[in-house]
């Protein structure tokens, strides 16, 4: 049956994607969106597009029965499910089956199959596992018993992915509250709090392949990708080929990946995961039986468009008969609004601008204006680089990422950076836990360039450009106060900055900046006044300024991000003293545990309040030794962002 239409079954960037696709092959496309989406990309590049209602995924990305409705109001021909959401629940693509209409993914029987990681490896044949407990009995007692696998273990969620439910455990002791953490977290993400338990595998790599099926019984392998470097077990970077592998160990796992897929009859994308140790034996994962988030990098070595792929094997296409041998290298990173700096704390906000790099790949779901809600998964793009050579190829990743403009909210584009260009990993001597084993990656940044401080300083001043060429600099401010100083005061990451700036005339003045003076003069403004190109003695560079909200200056230069807080010089409010001893909600989310009483005394790092936010739990921690105060929320209340959770005093 030929596709006419395609309904996309999910949001942000991977929507996006399929209907690039879907334009280039003349496949009509229909959207759908929540309440927090109604404004959103996707929609807008989609021929038409459906409402699906309130913000939770639950009650609309995830919901089978308003996504078959669309589909069929629409008049479409066929669903796509991206990735993520109900990509891989079987439940769905039976529906739409039974609906009539096309699924572009695998059989529901694999997607069954596959369901469960205890499940799929019990059923697949002539695999290497990982040892561990895949047993029925899920009693704590009975997971804990199991153990002798040998410490330290690693305790998975049976249905999950992308590190949701999932905890390392070092010591017995530890067991029962991993445990515990990993049920919660796996039946909020999943709705099914099944785990399994694995031996930890030393020094492991992360290493998948890339396998594709058509209804006539061919399974092909399209090569493999590295993605071994991840925060909280999941992927943040992701290469092909991997530096880990040998021709022979290459040609094992190809063979291994291909038998898992006619075992199961597979068709469409799919995606083997492994794990190679440090003495190159391999042992499977699972298989995601969806189009994965970084396919892109597979597409840029191989010349092949997956997407369009899937369709055309939904339609019932033989796939092409022909050998695949991927040339050069590429390299994808993740660009998610979260601070690095804050054990990755997801970030929210209004994104204020949003400037891609032109010669490099980006698939991206977000413009200038849109929010970032708490609804779903903060990962905003991805940027793929290709190379002859894998050093090529993360040169041009790190110059892309130090033009990729994200103001508005925390990002971690500069921490990629910096695990891009570590020596150990331009090396390839990665593992999963290279985050974790390189503090140095989370050092404090440096302190604030000089050009950024003068640029906000003179937007404070002058937030849009002069309409004549011969006024000078400084805005009214100099216009009116001819010989007076412009003086601010901003404060980053705990250090403050005072700015002073005397007139010259024109389109000059000269800076003190925390006590160093400089020869400034502005060359233009653009782009409503927020790309000031100035020079600092003779200096010559351009910074990105863009007012934010609550006296926030956002600047961006030399490929840095800041935002910078603007002091008054009035006195500081005794409710800004008060704050300083409260601990409040980073994000709007449900309270899941409280674990002080007022009255106790706590050290520094000691998790008080856990907190469930975008599918996730976080640890609010204590800033320094201290005493409870007041507690003001209790397990299971909602709270609002930023509300105070709790009081903490230090102690004498």
């Amino acid at each position: 049956m030929m596709i006419r239409k395609l309904l996309i079954a999910n949001r942000g960037e991977i929507a996006c994607r399929i209907i690039r696709t879907c334009r280039e092959m003349g496949i009509s496309t229909v959207a759908v969106y929540s309440d927090a989406d109604a404004r959103a990309l996707h929609v807008e590049r989609a021929d038409e597009a459906i409402d699906l209602g309130a913000s939770p995924a639950p009650e609309s990305y995830l919901n089978i029965e308003k996504l078959i409705a669309a589909a069929k109001r629409a008049g479409a021909d066929a669903i796509h499910p991206g990735y993520g959401f109900l990509a891989e629940n079987a439940r769905f693509a039976q529906a739409v089956l039974e609906a009539g209409l096309i699924f572009v993914g695998p059989p529901p029987s694999a997607i069954q199959a596959m369901g469960s990681k205890r499940g799929a490896k019990l059923m697949l044949k002539g695999i290497p596992v990982v040892p561990g407990y895949l047993g029925d009995d899920q009693s704590d007692a009975r997971l804990a018993a199991e153990a002798p696998i040998g410490f330290p273990v690693m305790v998975k969620a049976s249905a999950g992915g992308g590190g949701k439910g999932m905890r390392q455990v070092q010591t017995p002791d530890e067991l029962p509250a991993a445990l515990e953490a990993a049920r919660r977290e796996a039946l909020q993400a999943f709705g099914d709090d099944t785990l399994l338990l694995e031996k930890v595998v030393h020094n492991p790599r992360h290493v998948e392949v890339q396998i594709f099926g058509d209804q006539h019984g061919n399974v092909i392998a399209l090569g493999e990708r590295e993605c071994t470097i991840q925060r909280r077990h999941q992927k943040i970077i992701e290469e092909t080929p991997s530096t880990a592998l040998t021709p022979d160990l290459r040609a094992h796992m190809f063979e291994a990946a291909r038998s898992i897929g006619t075992q199961l009859g597979y068709y469409s994308a799919g995606t083997v995961e492994f794990l190679v140790d440090d003495r190159k034996n391999f042992y499977f994962m699972e298989v995601n039986t969806r189009l994965q988030v970084e396919h892109p990098i597979t597409e840029e070595t191989t010349g092949f468009d997956l997407v369009r792929w899937q369709i055309m094997v939904a339609e019932g296409f033989p796939l092409p008969d022909m050998d695949v041998y991927p040339a050069g290298h590429a390299i994808e990173v993740r660009i998610y609004a979260e601070d690095p700096a804050n054990e990755f704390l997801p970030s929210t906000g209004r994104i204020l601008r949003w400037r891609e790099p032109t010669d490099v790949r980006v698939d991206s779901g977000v413009r200038t204006g849109d929010d970032v809600t708490v609804y779903y998964d903060p990962m905003l793009a991805k940027v793929v680089a290709y190379g002859e050579h894998r050093e090529g190829a993360i040169r041009r990743l790190d110059h892309a990422l130090r033009e990729l403009q994200l103001l508005g909210v925390r990002h971690n584009i500069a921490f990629l950076r910096r695990v891009l260009t570590h020596p150990d990993h331009m090396a390839g001597n990665i593992t999963t836990t290279f985050i974790g084993d390189h503090p140095e990656l989370f050092a404090p940044d440096e302190p604030l360039p000089a050009a950024a401080l003068a640029a906000a300083a003179l937007a404070r001043f002058q937030p849009m450009p002069s309409a004549s060429n011969t006024d000078p600099i400084g805005g009214q401010h100099w216009r009116n106060n001819p010989n007076r100083p412009i003086r601010e005061r901003f404060k980053h990451e705990g250090l403050e900055y005072e700015v002073y700036l005397m007139p010259l005339g024109g389109d000059r003045c000269t800076a003190q900046i925390n006590g160093q003076t400089y020869d400034v003069r502005v060359w233009s403004r653009i782009n409503g006044g927020q790309d000031i190109t100035l020079s600092l003695d003779g200096h010559r560079q351009t910074v990105t300024v863009v007012p934010g909200d609550g006296g926030t200056w956002w600047v961006h230069l030399d490929g840095r991000s800041a935002a910078l807080t603007w002091l008054s010089p009035l006195p500081e409010s005794k409710r800004a003293a008060e704050a300083a001893g409260s601990l409040h909600a980073p994000m709007p989310g449900q309270i899941r545990a409280v674990n002080v009483q007022v009255g106790q005394q706590v050290g520094e790092g000691d998790t008080l309040v856990i907190l469930e936010a975008m599918k996730m739990e976080h640890r609010i921690k204590a800033p320094y030794a201290g005493a409870v105060a007041a507690v003001y929320y209790q397990v299971g209340q909602s709270v609002p962002v930023d509300a105070v959770l709790l009081e903490l005093r230090p102690l004498e």
